[in-house]
């Protein structure tokens, strides 16, 4: 048969098109749709809105939030970079800072399905003893960044990610759900601190904390080096305040309404010369209060 069929089916639109006209009902990386918005925005069904939607979640081209739905990593920019472009302009100087006072790596890393995917990465003379790179890939459950992005995951989202045996990468790593899930309370119970003591690499030590928006955590900063659970613990609180400077530059009201709903500990001072007495000895007995 040489003429294709232009009849009925033709009129309806494909599943790529309709796909498009989903992605193209939003009309920047931030705004966020109902379902009943984006059905009356792109005239299709609301059933198979929704049908479509779902996918779009599954394949991080969509993001389901509190409020509805908003673009996902893919739709903003591929590999994600381009789509985390005004995050990584804000952490920039504060990895910086972080390094500087610290000397060891420092991390940048946003969840990407299970795993951790590095936005950036500071090191000077260390970097070359964290073998990580910008772009680069780890699961998230087998470092101190990644699970603490998924300490504040909905745990059913935890279980969609992982199967049930965890693959293993040192004798250290975390061996399966009930065991990660397991972990990420211990985070939560620190009010989001996260250690790893060579989970992911062996000899390698990290401690981190994740950026918490409206919606959930939206990304991680993580300090690296030599597997010293003293240093680790003792750079923890630089970690805290990255994290809250962070937030604070993201999102200018998120800090003081988190402190009012859950803080358990007073207010953090500014790291530096100006601690208060015996901060620090507070901190290794409960190094995540004040976050």
């Amino acid at each position: 048969m040489s003429v294709i069929d232009t009849g009925t089916r033709r009129d309806l639109p494909s599943m790529l098109e309709r796909m498009t006209l989903i992605v193209d009902a939003f009309d920047g990386p931030t705004q966020r749709l109902t379902l009943e918005e984006v059905a009356d925005r792109t005239r299709l069904p609301r059933s198979t809105v929704h049908r479509i939607l779902d996918q779009l979640v599954r394949l991080d081209w969509m993001e389901h939030v509190s409020s509805g739905y908003r673009m996902g990593w893919r739709a903003i920019g591929f590999g994600g970079h381009a789509g985390h472009t005004p995050l990584r302009e804000a952490a920039a100087p504060i990895l910086h800072d972080l390094h500087i006072q610290t000397g060891m790596v420092v991390h940048l890393s946003v969840l990407d399905g299970g795993e951790s995917f590095y936005l950036d990465k500071i090191g000077g003379r260390a970097a070359t003893s964290v073998p990580s790179r910008v772009g680069g890939r780890v699961p998230a459950y087998s470092t101190a960044c990644g699970k603490a992005v998924l300490a504040w995951t909905d745990p059913e989202r935890v279980d969609a990610l992982y199967p049930e045996q965890l693959n293993r990468y040192t004798g250290r790593t975390i061996p399966d759900l009930p065991a990660l899930h397991h972990e990420l309370n211990r985070i939560r119970q620190r009010n989001g601190l996260a250690f790893e003591y060579g989970e992911s690499l062996r000899g390698i030590g990290c401690v981190g904390a994740a950026v918490r928006g409206p919606d959930g955590p939206v990304a991680g900063i993580s300090l690296c080096g030599d597997e010293q659970p003293l240093r680790l613990r003792q750079v923890a609180p630089l970690v805290v305040h990255a994290v809250r400077v962070l937030t604070r530059a993201l999102y200018p009201d998120a800090i003081g309404r988190r402190r009012a709903r859950d803080q358990v500990g007073p207010p953090m001072a500014e790291p530096g010369s100006a601690w208060p007495p015996n901060t620090l000895d507070h901190l290794l007995a409960d190094p995540c209060q004040w976050l």
